[in-house]
């Protein structure tokens, strides 16, 4: 293996990586504007046309999501073709990127499941909810594949000793999983039930027979405020014992992120969840989430090179 052919590969992969965001991002966008009907219930073809010719807003922006998503196919593709090619059998940034094309394949799935489920537009089911669930679920797992593609990639380690994780590096990722799942389910009762203002929307929660939905996105804040401070706690923790550059500028980024995704959640309630800071607020959680796998793997490396490369016994 060359090192030039890794050093564009370690480009390649963060570049799909930050494109896969994007199209996440533009998917996001389709459910806050409402779109994702845009192409009404066909599926892969838009509204029984393989280009659709309405210029109608909601079908340019959910066949804009389609394509874009089909592009992130290809590069995936790619990724995980020039993995077997470039690494041998068993490197963790090979198999990472075979995961990576696993779970793009199970996205596209559950894309085309929300459009023939009719989990779209003003339906409020409990099945939607579940359904995004998953999906924010499988996505945040894409990510985490991609990251691990590019960072193995650039990375001499072979193996990283996952017994020795600490309990608490073992709950950060299922933790920060959890969190975004209440964001979903958050941002969907945002949709479905809009607040003209903050006191109408305490009236929404409070008063009578509230929808489940609004009921339940009452549990965001709590989770993010709770989680945070765990997650912000293992970053310090991280970024003030690391001996490791990479495990310290990981406990830092971890750190920061945290405290301005919190600071982006105050304002989004604060301002009544717009759709450009529902998209901001996914972006940091997205940034946040790819911070959190780097610094999990760069613990479980140091765990690794302890087992290697023991420490000398004191006489």
């Amino acid at each position: 293996m060359s090192l030039p052919a890794q050093r564009f590969f370690v480009r390649y992969a963060w570049g799909v990586l930050g494109y896969t965001v994007l199209v996440v991002l533009w998917g996001a966008y389709v459910r806050a504007s409402g779109s994702g009907a845009g192409c009404g219930s066909h599926w892969p073809l838009c509204n029984g046309e393989v280009i659709p010719r309405s210029a109608e807003a909601e079908t340019l922006i959910e066949f804009t999501h389609r394509v874009t998503s089909g592009l992130d196919l290809l590069a995936v593709a790619g990724l995980w073709a020039w993995s077997r090619r470039l690494f041998a059998r068993g490197h963790l940034a090979r198999r990472a990127a075979a995961f990576s094309a696993v779970f793009l394949l199970i996205e596209a799935v559950l894309g085309a499941g929300l459009v023939l489920f009719e989990y779209v537009a003003q339906n409020a089911s409990v099945g939607r909810a579940l359904y995004l669930s998953a999906h924010l679920a499988n996505t945040q797992l894409l990510l985490a594949m991609l990251t691990l593609t590019a960072w193995f990639a650039g990375r001499p380690l072979k193996e990283l000793e996952w017994r020795a994780l600490p309990g608490k590096f073992r709950a950060a990722l299922p933790a920060a999983l959890l969190v975004g799942v209440t964001g979903a389910i958050a941002a969907l009762g945002d949709t479905l039930f809009p607040a003209p203002s903050m006191a109408a929307g305490i009236r929404q929660e409070t008063t009578g027979s509230p929808h489940w939905l609004l009921q339940l996105r009452l549990l965001h804040p709590a989770a993010s405020i709770l989680v945070g401070g765990f997650l912000l706690a293992l970053a310090l923790g991280a970024w003030r014992r690391g001996s490791d550059s990479a495990l310290r500028q990981a406990g830092l980024w971890t750190g920061v992120l945290v405290l301005v995704q919190l600071a982006a959640g105050g304002i989004n309630v604060l301002l009544l969840a717009p759709i450009w800071m529902q998209i901001v607020h996914l972006l940091l959680a997205d940034l946040l989430w790819i911070a959190l796998v780097i610094l999990v793997v760069e613990e479980a490396r140091r765990q690794a090179l302890a087992v290697i490369e023991p420490r000398p016994r004191r006489a």
